[in-house]
């Protein structure tokens, strides 16, 4: 199983086991072709570690291989365990993810000139010009506003990964949007049907649903 690239996120349901969401654990896997498939959605409580672990693991016993890179939004347990079981892998913050939590640290005033800020970082022409957005970000607002720029500090690394990649790929790495795209309909379904599905009937649900939104 060869996957260049895979996007990682746990979808939560309106199900609920000893009072915590039931979520899915997702992987989509791409290929050299650019094609989008569903590699696992699997049953969990919350994005742990160990959940993730299993996921992996299985993934891996089907035979696939280091990807070159894996999106997926700050939660610890995705990121513990892929270091665990593919090392070698390259890490992509999702900027949508890391956009939103900075957001929320600005008094809602200051959130729309702080936005385009953020857009202008992952939106530029070149790694260099991006940096150079990243730094003016900082300086703009580290006084004022030093627990939002604390938060984009957070994971730089992991967020200009994708400028080391050809650019025809960034708009398709540098977020999770093929998950979270995918999963608007389930979302809005999983709400619905709150309270009327089994565990397994949920998943099942969730499945098929995310096999028709995958075909666009």
């Amino acid at each position: 199983m060869t996957a260049r690239c895979v996007s990682a996120d746990g979808a939560y349901s309106g199900l609920r086991a000893e009072q915590t969401k039931l979520c899915a654990l997702v992987v989509i896997g791409v290929n050299e072709r650019g094609d989008k498939h569903f590699l696992s959605i699997e049953d969990g409580v919350r994005e742990s570690t160990q959940g993730w672990r299993d996921v992996l693991l299985k993934l891996k016993s089907r035979g696939m291989n280091a990807p070159l890179l894996a999106i997926g939004d700050g939660a610890l347990g995705f990121w513990a365990a892929l270091e665990e079981i593919y090392g070698e892998t390259r890490q992509q913050r999702c900027w949508m993810h890391k956009t939103m939590n900075v957001l929320n640290c600005f008094p809602k005033s200051s959130q729309a000139k702080a936005k385009q800020s953020l857009h202008a970082i992952w939106h530029a022409e070149t790694k260099a010009d991006a940096e150079s957005g990243f730094d003016l970000f900082i300086a703009t607002y580290e006084a004022k506003d030093p627990k939002a720029t604390l938060c984009q500090q957070k994971d730089h690394e992991e967020l200009m990964s994708f400028y080391d990649f050809p650019a025809q790929y960034w708009q398709s790495i540098r977020t999770r949007n093929s998950i979270e795209s995918s999963f608007a309909t389930i979302r809005h379904r999983t709400k619905r049907s709150k309270g009327c599905l089994s565990r397994d009937g949920m998943l099942h649900m969730m499945f098929k649903l995310g096999q028709c939104a995958g075909k666009n």
